[in-house]
Formats: C-alpha cells, structure tokens, sequence
C-alpha cells in the first residue's frame, strides 16, 4: 500500500507542477501568437480578412511553445524520476495533456478586446484559440519522445561499457 501511494504521489506531483506550467505557457502563448481580427456582423463573428494566415500561425506558435515546454519538462523529468522512472513517464504523458488544454484555456483568455466600431459591426481583436486540435498532443509527445530518448542514449552507453 506504501508503495502504491509513493507511485501515485509521483504522478500527482508530477501532473501538478506540468499543469501550473500550462498556464505560464499559455501566457507566452498568448503573448507570441497573433491574434486574429472579426467583425460581429448580426452578433456571428466573421473574420474580417478571410486570407489572413494568423489563424494558423497561432497554431503552429502554440505547438512551438508547448513542444519547447515539453522538451524541457522531459530533462528535467528524466534527471529527477529517481528510481521512478515509469511513473514520471506517466505524470509527463497526462500533465502534458491537461498542461497543453490548460495553455489553450488561459491563452484563449488573455488577449481579446474590441478595438473600433465599423459600419459593418464590431471590430474586433479575438482571443486566440486553435483550429489544429492536434498541437494539444506536442508538449506529451515531445515531454516523452525527449525522456526515452534520455534514457536509451543512458542505457545503451552503460551496456557498451
């Protein structure tokens, strides 16, 4: 039972700290990502340049930032499992998971206002948000890709000794 509780107590704390880190990444986020312009016409927002790229540019920030997050959270996840390795594993592949919504939530958040009045409607500065849902899976991926590659290059150089 003692057991189980510390493997269980590793990967709380593990998805714990990789989720306060999903809303500092969230902020970088929202900070580096354009945000992408509409205008409310009968209360439906429409983007107001429908060739704009920034639409996809916040996705590919968003993978940017969270990838890097997950690089680092792998380092340090692999040079802190202590004996715990699997269990890290598991903590990085689900807080990585509810640290990347968390990023989405909280940088869907923090930009957003309206900026000037338009025969048209309202224009707009929209909060950012993704159209790729499948950058929600780069700060997992990479957060495990990173771990096990750290762990076979240790592996394999201790075998070739």
């Amino acid at each position: 039972m003692r057991h189980l509780r510390g493997n269980l107590a590793a990967i709380g704390v593990t998805v714990l700290v990789l989720a306060v880190l999903g809303v500092v990444a969230g902020y970088v986020w929202s900070a580096l990502a354009p945000a992408t312009r509409y205008v409310l016409i009968d209360g439906a927002p429409h983007v107001a340049d429908p060739e704009t790229q920034s639409l996809i540019e916040a996705d590919g920030w968003f993978a940017v930032v969270t990838g890097a997050f997950g690089l680092v959270c792998g380092i340090a996840g692999y040079v802190l499992s202590r004996g715990r390795p699997v269990e890290v594993l598991l903590g990085l592949a689900a807080g990585g998971l509810l640290a990347g919504y968390v990023a989405m939530l909280v940088g869907g958040t923090a930009k957003g206002a309206v900026q000037a009045a338009g025969p048209g409607g309202y224009t707009t500065t929209t909060s950012l948000d993704l159209t790729a849902h499948g950058v929600l899976f780069a700060w997992p991926l990479v957060a495990t890709a990173v771990f096990w590659v750290i762990e076979f290059a240790v592996t394999y150089n201790e075998r070739s000794r």
